[in-house]
């Protein structure tokens, strides 16, 4: 039996100082078909680990029900099949730039709860949670046979609270639900951090992108003994809509890699292979500076996050320098890459035949309408990735009044008698033309993405505040959610009638045929913002502010011949849309 332990400098395995070469992947981010694949690329670049979130929300879309917490399972015995050990990061929040920081949208709504402390409304969510959880990790643990080598304790709190006993508690959560691998924490290179986040007796390590050497140092004052190891080497960095695409130079991170391994540090690319937030699950920041309390940037579907191994599973640059660096450091030649994927045979268009309205949409897949005097938000609804469409009355006579919308999570566009009258945002609440009475004022308000990072973790979403008229709230607000996860069953209850002679807002449905399937890049020119479907696989969100301009379509979604295709638009398009298109990557 392997013993995998933490000695006073070094990890052991079995008494013998052991290196942990580690990155960061995560299953929920990569199609199944493709996991082999992925994990073939990360030892053929010299690591010998991979490390990997637990997305909560993914697993748990309602209180007491559970999806495919299994996969995680699945997800490390091929970790073991791939010969790699493996880091388990369960949260249970993770930030990742995905959704909510992987906190359930319905949970962190839910009245005085306090998300991330010892609150036990909270405390009793993530306990149901790690029973189901755990059983998926305990048995794959080193000394069991499996892969998982270390678990960690929460993420990055040091970022967000003081609570230890919050992190004492979990820690003792995970050891007696059966954990007996070495337990973690990560923070930045802080004080204030290191000491909100750290645990007696627990390794403490540390996030950065550069300046290793200053970074252990401050871990060193913290932690005078025990493995110094960077758990999140910044190697690349992600994307936010209408944001510039950011990269890192290869041979600048190379140094930064060389300098961390030069320390006698063991490292985790972060991310060594980003992948897609597919299903609407990517996130979002808040701007501002170190605070995080500005404008919403909502991140880009794309989590190819400048990664050595690209969004497609293909090596870049990056990956041939990182690999010449961790070289060095393997007991002998290096694994030979695995064979690529197949991509796409032919470029292939869509021919879009079919069209519903969106009102037809939410008729036939919404959640029930509600009638309130103040709009209920989305956690309210039962919305977590999707729109909810608001219905109020402006009374009247009246003359016109600014029509303002308090509290907008986080883009709405506004119809009055029917006819559309404005987008508005959280930035730009007010609408352009004022509003006579009576009016009938329609909102179909769309959520980009909770908050992964920061105080306002958490938030909730639609009209928070109320819609004012004038300085008048409007009262008797009727409102009706539709989730995206309505659409994987549900799109042949929708009456589709004919495409629209111009562009406009709905449910388009298509086929695209296809030979050779593999790899492919979906391009949507002239649609402006939405969701796409490939054969029911929701690849996730499309918007032309850029920077990203394709929604990848892993091969194993494709089928020779006929796929089908499906488009929520929420805008409309421009005039000079044309018909999507499959490209090879």
């Amino acid at each position: 039996m392997s013993v995998f332990s933490v000695g006073e400098s070094d990890f052991l395995l079995d008494g013998r100082p052991v290196r942990l070469l580690s990155g960061a992947l995560h299953y929920f981010r990569v199609h199944e078909a493709q996991w082999g694949h992925r994990l073939a690329m990360l030892r053929a670049m010299g690591l010998n680990c991979v490390e990997t979130y637990v997305s909560w929300n993914l697993h748990q879309p309602r209180p007491g029900t559970f999806r495919d917490v299994q996969a995680v399972g699945r997800f490390l015995d091929a970790v073991r099949e791939a010969g790699l050990w493996a880091i388990v990061r369960p949260g249970p929040y993770i930030c990742a730039e995905w959704e909510n920081g992987g906190l359930p949208a319905w949970l962190t709504g839910e009245p005085g709860t306090r998300a991330r402390t010892r609150d036990e409304r909270y405390m009793s969510r993530v306990r149901s949670w790690f029973h189901q959880l755990l059983h998926e990790i305990v048995p794959r643990q080193l000394d069991r046979g499996g892969p998982v080598v270390m678990v960690q304790v929460e993420n990055e709190y040091g970022s967000y609270g003081s609570d230890t006993g919050y992190l004492e508690e979990l820690a003792g959560l995970l050891r007696a639900k059966g954990v007996t691998a070495a337990l973690c924490t990560s923070d930045g290179p802080e004080d204030h951090m290191l000491t909100g986040g750290s645990l007696p007796g627990v390794l403490a390590t540390v996030n950065f992108g550069s300046h290793a050497r200053e970074a252990f140092e401050t871990l060193r004052r913290h932690r005078p003994d025990g493995p110094l190891m960077c758990m999140e080497f910044w190697c690349g960095w992600f994307d936010h809509w209408a944001g510039e695409h950011v990269v890192r130079d290869p041979d600048d991170a190379a140094g930064a890699l060389r300098e961390i391994l030069e320390c006698g540090a063991s490292v985790n690319l972060y991310m060594a292979h980003g992948g897609t937030s597919f299903g609407g699950w990517a996130g979002a920041n808040r701007g501002g500076g170190a605070l995080h309390e500005g404008p919403l940037e909502p991140d880009v579907t794309s989590y190819d996050y400048d990664a050595p191994v690209d969004e497609y599973g293909r090596p870049t640059e990056k990956f041939w320098r990182l690999r010449e660096v961790l070289s060095a450091y393997h007991p002998g030649p290096l694994p030979g890459l695995p064979p690529p994927p197949a991509a796409l045979g032919a470029p292939a268009e869509a021919v879009l035949t079919g069209w519903a309205p969106l009102a037809d949409v939410l008729e036939a897949l919404g959640g029930p309408e509600t009638a309130a005097p103040v709009p209920p938000t989305f956690e309210e609804l039962g919305v977590t990735r999707g729109l909810v469409r608001y219905a109020v009355d402006v009374p009247g006579p009246r003359r016109p009044y600014p029509l303002t919308v308090r509290g907008l999570r986080d883009l709405a566009v506004v119809y009055v008698d029917g006819e559309r009258a404005g987008v508005l945002t959280e930035e730009e609440p007010v609408l352009e033309e004022p509003v006579a009475g009576p009016a009938r004022v329609e909102l179909w308000v769309e959520s980009l993405g909770r908050v992964n990072y920061g105080p306002r973790l958490g938030e909730t979403k639609g009209v928070t505040g109320g819609v004012l008229h004038e300085r008048q709230y409007l009262h008797g607000v009727r409102a009706r959610g539709l989730d995206l996860d309505a659409f994987a069953d549900g799109v042949a209850a929708v009456p589709f009638g004919g495409p629209p002679g111009e562009g406009a807002p709905g449910l388009y449905r298509g086929t695209v045929t296809v030979r050779g399937a593999g790899d492919a890049r979906l391009e949507l020119p002239g649609h402006t913002r939405g969701f796409a479907w490939v054969n029911g696989f929701e690849l996730g969100r499309y918007w032309s502010v850029g920077p990203q301009r394709s929604l990848y379509v892993p091969g194993p979604v494709l089928r020779e011949g006929a796929n089908e295709v499906w488009l929520l638009e929420l805008d409309g398009g421009r005039a000079d849309r044309s018909a999507p298109r499959l490209l090879p990557v």
